[in-house]
């Protein structure tokens, strides 16, 4: 299964926060926020956990599973 963050982004300027904003609310590089945005980094739960909070939402409003077809 694959991590999806395509809401990350849209979630992230809909709270007014830039990348830099959240990544320093997360205690994590901008750059890291930007892979997470684009779905080359899945977070661990702990930093799932810590943007859901940044964001004030869920971390099932943000992240999802992309079930692998066979």
């Amino acid at each position: 299964m694959e991590v999806q963050t395509s809401d990350l982004k849209q979630v992230r300027k809909a709270a007014g926060l830039t990348q830099a904003q959240l990544a320093q609310l997360t205690g994590v590089s901008r750059q890291t926020i930007i892979a997470t945005e684009r779905g080359d980094y899945a977070p661990s739960v702990y930093l799932a956990l810590r943007i859901a909070r940044a964001l004030n939402t869920t971390v099932e409003e943000i992240f999802s599973l992309k079930e692998e077809t066979q």
